[in-house]
């Protein structure tokens, strides 16, 4: 028997349809119209039709000039230097034969870069990261652009990767769409160990030699770094979404059912292409319902923080206004369910051994908290999802998943969650608003009243630090003008285990940024995303050094102990960096970007979004 859906999801989602509605609406006559219209290569001149499939081999061409066939465009983020995507040098190949065994062709459509924030953290070039998602957006739209396809397949895994390409993808929502993964990488030295190592490092206990060691004990093979960061919540999200094959997600490298579910991606492919006889649009598969249960997913399962800002800008892709209140009120009745690292010890291999994302859409559905009337690429129906994926000879084959966890301390049913929220929160008060991650922090961390120490970039919070400055006193770490207008939004990871340090050395410790702090934010409460950010005027450019700050992650509070008046009133000190300061490793090329980015709680995206019938087209200013 279906359990009824929760009434406070949907309750999210009636008003996140009925907030959408002239957004929605304008973006799915948009995608029908692309439709009926079909692909542009019938209707091509001779010359644009004959650069279209130059290089083709003769069959191929046949089949573009007759358009019986279906044509599906394969957009690519392999690089050899990220573990996780370098798998994807052989893909391209064998999706090719794939296709054309299921009865249709392929073509390399383009390539999009793919950036690892694990190589950048603490770099100039962090601060190229979080614009790189609208780099990859564009760069898919103009793969895709040449409109010779009937449908499309996407490789990507990584942090802006995944965000970018569905962005971009759902700008072609006519083209049915097929994400293919690549999986993680084998599990090495254990998450605690490496965690301990980075403290100890910080600390001065450990060398340097010790904690190359041991990171390259962590990360040390191809594939997705195994703990669950926004690399791996991309994943479990985009088959939450529908856009996976069942449970392909978490399947290794080098495993053979990993080939074999990238052929059956292909294959499924072609069957939901129009000329297939399931014509299955991405558009109309990231509905409103698609994304609740996409955030829901991010929150049971304790997943990146990042997402609360591709969540929203991707849903803004499709016509749809999610909010950060949408998120929170989520949060508040979707229980904990998984304790991976950082919420816990063990890593996304561990996960999926226990029952994985079968085992988590099947318990959420039984407790009604997703909505399982639900499009995905597999056909109607989110339950799916509960299917495991196995290899019957050199193919998939689709059983019963789990119904019982295999360990109880990593993945938990809902009737017996780790905790009873989802453990993001949305913070408010006369500093702005925030999101808060207290998935890993203890109970008695989350409530932090401190003096202010202010810093206006994370090398000088870590120079104080080493210098001793910060021994022995409770703070609120304010590390400002890292919002994506004055900076990009780097994530600010490096400081984690500094925090650490000092929570474990029995100080009230808390950090309020502009900035991010990724999948990775850890024990300390992190208040991040702040907006307005300080670089536009926002009230953390005016916080002096020794203002009282609360950071109360239960009772969603963000504020300081100076009145609205006086704070007003202040200058604002510090600023962000400015002309040559921002040169360098690329920067000075995305200074438009700078300019032009939205706020944090509109998904920090350069793009306006779908315009209704009834909006002019965004005057766009001068720089």
């Amino acid at each position: 028997m279906t359990t009824p859906l929760h009434p406070e999801i949907a309750a999210v989602t009636a008003r996140l349809v009925a907030r959408s509605e002239p957004t929605r609406t304008a973006y799915l006559a948009r995608i029908r119209a692309a439709s009926e219209r079909g692909p542009a290569r019938g209707r091509l001149a001779c010359a644009n039709l004959a650069h279209g499939f130059a290089a083709s081999e003769p069959a191929e061409k046949r089949a573009l000039i007759g358009s019986v066939k279906p044509n599906l465009a394969i957009v690519t983020s392999y690089n050899d230097m990220l573990s996780a995507h370098q798998p994807f040098e052989t893909y391209p190949r064998a999706l090719k034969k794939a296709v054309v065994k299921a009865g249709g062709i392929a073509q390399v459509a383009g390539g999009v870069p793919a950036m690892c924030d694990g190589v950048t953290q603490g770099r100039d070039g962090m601060q190229l990261s979080l614009f790189s998602r609208d780099v990859i957006a564009m760069s898919t739209a103009i793969a895709l652009s040449h409109d010779m396809f009937d449908g499309a397949l996407m490789l990507g895994v990584c942090d802006k990767i995944v965000p970018g390409l569905l962005i971009g993808a759902l700008s072609f929502g006519h083209l049915p769409t097929v994400f293919v993964p690549a999986g993680p990488m084998a599990s090495g030295l254990p998450n605690g160990e490496k965690a301990r190592i980075r403290q100890l490092y910080a600390e001065g206990k450990a060398t340097r030699e010790e904690l190359l060691e041991a990171e390259s004990a962590s990360y040390h093979s191809r594939g997705t770094c195994t703990f669950y960061g926004t690399a791996n919540s991309n994943q479990l999200i985009m088959e939450v979404l529908g856009l996976h094959l069942p449970g392909s997600s978490f399947v290794n490298p080098d495993n053979p059912l990993r080939d074999a579910l990238t052929r059956a991606a292909a294959t499924r492919a072609v069957e939901i292409t129009r000329q297939g006889g399931e014509y299955t649009p991405i558009g109309e598969v990231v509905d409103e319902k698609a994304v609740v249960n996409a955030c829901i997913a991010l929150l049971a399962s304790g997943g990146s923080t990042n997402h609360t800002l591709h969540l929203v800008a991707i849903a803004k892709a499709a016509g749809i206004e999610l909010t950060w209140d949408d998120l929170s009120d989520l949060s508040a009745v979707v229980p904990s369910l998984t304790r991976v690292y950082p919420n816990g010890s063990a890593d996304v291999n561990h996960f999926h051994a226990a029952g994985g994302v079968p085992f988590l859409v099947q318990t959420l559905l039984r407790h009604g908290l997703l909505h399982e009337d639900v499009l995905t690429v597999s056909g109607r129906g989110l339950w799916r999802h509960t299917a495991e994926a196995k290899l019957s000879g050199d193919s998939v084959s689709w059983e019963e998943g789990a119904k019982v966890s295999g360990d109880l301390d990593v993945l938990r049913p809902a009737s017996d969650p780790f905790a009873p929220d989802g453990g993001v929160r949305v913070l408010s008060g006369p500093l702005g608003r925030a999101v808060i991650k207290t998935s890993a922090v203890k109970p008695e961390h989350r409530l932090v009243t401190a003096p202010a120490m202010v810093f206006d970039h994370q090398d000088d919070f870590l120079t104080a630090f080493g210098a001793g400055e910060l021994d022995g006193r409770d703070l609120v770490a304010v590390v400002r003008y890292q919002g994506p207008a004055a900076n990009g939004m780097p994530e600010l990871h490096k400081l984690t285990p500094a925090l650490g340090v000092l929570q474990d050395r029995g100080r009230r410790v808390a950090i309020v940024t502009d900035g991010r702090m990724s999948g990775a934010s850890g024990k300390v409460p992190a208040a991040i995303h702040v907006t307005p950010e300080a670089a536009l005027g926002g009230p953390l450019a005016r916080v002096r050094e020794g203002d009282l700050i609360t950071v109360d992650a239960d009772g969603g509070l963000l504020s300081i102990d100076v009145s609205a008046e006086d704070l007003a009133h202040r200058e604002s000190t510090g600023r962000a960096p400015l002309g040559d300061e921002w040169a360098g490793t690329g920067r000075e090329l995305f200074a438009m970007f700078r300019a032009s980015v939205g706020p944090a709680d509109a998904g920090a995206s350069i793009f306006p979004g779908v315009p209704t019938p009834f909006q002019e087209a965004p005057v766009v200013q001068p720089v």
